[in-house]
């Protein structure tokens, strides 16, 4: 029996700064729903998102989980979201899915950095965003002193929706302001009057406005991003957080889920399942996905679903579809990878923060567990696939990273869940390959050179910067072995396949991009004739082995240039110390493209090589008293200067005999 979707649906993310206290509050909705008992505790490891043992050991969550409860009949389906900077990626794809958000601060360490970026983030993606001001019971709570900070440094475009008696102890409580409290009521009209005309001229005239009137405005201008409600309380003894379930029902714009058009969803998390199965994440935002159905993922990946999920009264239970609005957890996607999306949503993973740019490598410390390290980063990179797992010429796996946390969770996730303890090397950036100019080179059968029955030439020739690698035919199908292939697309495909293998390393050892690869030759044997004189049939394996070499071949006649990546970084820091991080910046030899200050913070914008990046993110909490906020995105890549860098693990010697 297929589920029937609920009439309406929310699907809230709840973010924050580390140890700010999302996942605390994240039981405390569960607990206050009815869906579980009692609240889980970070500190004991029995919190229902935070499932991995790292997550529980560390008390900070790693990777995006998803919950569900019912709201006054609305089905709010929870995505609680990582905070430390390493895993910001992982919170960037669950922006992506949302309707709605609630950022928590900590009413004893205010706004800190990372809430400033997970702020901007909401703010440019247009989510609509409460603020629950957390841990009012701790000592040295100051909610006030939050409240200035939070229109200081977030947005002046706040209205605070109660206050607290007897902060700093466990009698702590949450009073929400009365419609005829004429102290809220001036601040309510001041405050959404900022955006709306028809309220700021009775405002100024003193017209007074139906309660109905104000409420409605806050609850619209909370969907439009332009207003952001303040709540407050302490997770931890549940004070202020019916106050804040009550707005969340009122203010975030829910949905009537429509099963109907054609299905088109976002996969935002892939974990594998008991048996080593992938279990996708989606979100549903048109049509329907039942069992059995057909998804045409991105790059011509197919999926057939064998299992539908959905979260109801505290666990995943099985359903027959997954609807528009909806979240839900599909198996049998053996292809999918984290970032895919299907229908109208079909589209790469997108990334409005850098890519990572280090890699190191990864040993097992059993050399003969070096098999299951593979398969284990295999899997891994299907759940992340911004680790981007390969291997080094010496054989060795090697991993990209956004940081050192996130190295370490990497090395626990491999000893916890895989039973693999490794080692990894000193990070060292990521660069890539350009060729200088054209080189172009031809391997023909029946020749000494060649023992296999396959011609391949290929011209390799500079492209334009950012375009990647672009391959091409320019070769008649007569000339090409379809009753191999099949079509032409599918021959074109084999061959561009076996280039992009061999041209993942180039002459240093980096990626070879921004390059054109045509196939200007090639020609088959057969056994009975034309087009070549009689001799053995070709098999894809002779393309297969020749076409490698021809790709090398032409590489090395046009000789490359290894560029580094360049990252468009974007600092906030006290005003004071702003001096010192712009002469820290000239000694760098980053280019200053602009500053603005803002009251006690200013904003500088530069452009600095990825090799600097984590030194700058080291020294920034020293230089401005651990107030300095980073943003960076990828900015393309520049010639390096002078000697070019070989990637660590590249020795590459000539290629051998044909037959090596």
């Amino acid at each position: 029996m297929q589920s029937r979707p609920p009439t309406r649906l929310l699907n809230l993310g709840i973010l924050a700064h580390v140890d700010a206290g999302k996942t605390t509050l994240t039981e405390r909705l569960l607990h206050l729903a009815g869906v579980i008992d009692e609240p889980g505790s970070v500190d004991s490891g029995t919190t229902q998102t935070d499932s991995l043992a790292l997550e529980r050991r560390r008390g900070i969550t790693i990777k995006a989980a998803v919950v569900s409860f019912p709201l006054d009949g609305t089905t709010v389906n929870v995505v609680d979201t990582p905070g430390h900077p390493d895993f910001i990626a992982e919170v960037e794809r669950a922006l992506g899915v949302l309707d709605g958000a609630v950022l928590v601060l900590s009413a004893v360490e205010g706004v800190q950095p990372q809430t400033r970026i997970l702020m901007r983030a909401l703010q440019r993606l247009r989510v609509p965003t409460l603020l629950f001001v957390n841990k009012v019971d701790r000592s040295g709570a100051d909610l006030d002193g939050v409240l200035a900070a939070i229109r200081r440094r977030l947005s002046p475009d706040i209205l605070p929706m109660g206050s607290v008696r007897e902060p700093g102890s466990r009698a702590v409580a949450y009073d929400a302001y009365r419609p005829d409290d004429r102290d809220f009521r001036e601040r309510e009209t001041a405050a959404l009057a900022e955006h709306d005309d028809v309220l700021l001229a009775a405002y100024v005239h003193g017209r007074a406005q139906p309660d109905a009137r104000l409420r409605a405005e806050i609850a619209a201008q909370t969907r439009d991003g332009l207003l952001h409600p303040v709540f407050a309380g302490s997770a931890a003894t549940g004070a202020g957080v019916p106050e804040l379930m009550k707005g969340i029902a009122d203010l975030l714009p829910a949905t009537v889920p429509d099963p109907t058009g054609p299905p088109s969803g976002r996969v935002f998390k892939v974990e594998r399942g008991t048996a080593g199965e992938k279990v996708a994440y989606v979100r549903m935002f048109t049509g329907s996905v039942g069992v059995r159905g057909r998804l045409d993922l991105h790059g011509g990946r197919i999926g057939k679903v064998s299992g539908v999920q959905l979260f109801e009264n505290g666990t995943w239970v099985r359903a027959g579809v997954v609807a528009a609005g909806q979240i839900g957890r599909l198996h049998g996607l053996s292809e999918v990878r984290v970032g895919d999306g299907f229908g109208n949503a079909c589209r790469a993973d997108e990334h409005h923060f850098a890519p990572p740019t280090l890699e190191a490598s990864v040993e097992a410390v059993d050399l003969s567990q070096r098999p299951a390290l593979r398969v284990a980063l295999t899997q891994l990179a299907d759940q992340d696939p911004l680790i981007a797992a390969r291997i080094d010429e010496a054989g060795r796996p090697t991993v990209s990273l956004y940081g050192r946390v996130q190295q370490e969770v990497l090395g626990s996730t491999l000893a916890e869940e895989h039973g693999i303890e490794v080692e990894f090397s000193d990070a060292s950036v990521l660069h890539v390959e350009r060729p200088r100019r054209t080189g172009e080179a031809v391997i023909r059968l029946n020749t000494e050179e060649n023992p296999y029955q396959a011609t391949i030439g290929l011209r390799l020739e500079p492209g334009r910067p950012g375009s990647g690698l672009v391959f091409r035919l320019d070769v008649g199908a007569k000339e090409m072995p379809l009753y191999l292939f099949k079509s032409v697309e599918a021959f074109g495909a084999s061959i561009e396949k076996h280039v992009r293998r061999e041209l993942a390393r180039g002459r240093y050892g980096w990626e070879v991009t921004d390059c054109v690869v045509t196939l200007v030759e090639v020609s088959y044997s057969v056994a009975d004739g034309p087009p070549s004189k009689r001799g053995p049939t070709s098999t894809s394996f002779d393309y297969r082995k020749v076409t490698p070499v021809v790709a090398r071949r032409a590489l090395d006649r046009a000789t490359t240039r290894v560029c580094e990546p360049v990252l468009r970084v974007m600092l906030e820091v006290p005003t004071a110390d702003a001096a010192t991080v712009q002469r820290l910046l000239g000694r760098w030899g980053a280019e200053v493209a602009g500053q603005t200050s803002a009251g006690e913070f200013t904003r500088l914008e530069a452009r600095l090589v990825a090799a600097r990046l984590h030194e700058l993110q080291r020294q920034l909490p020293d230089l401005t008293g651990g107030e300095g906020t980073l943003e960076s995105r990828f900015d393309g890549y520049q010639p390096v200067r002078g000697r070019q860098p070989v990637r660590f693990g590249w020795s590459r010697t000539e290629a051998a005999s044909m037959g090596a």
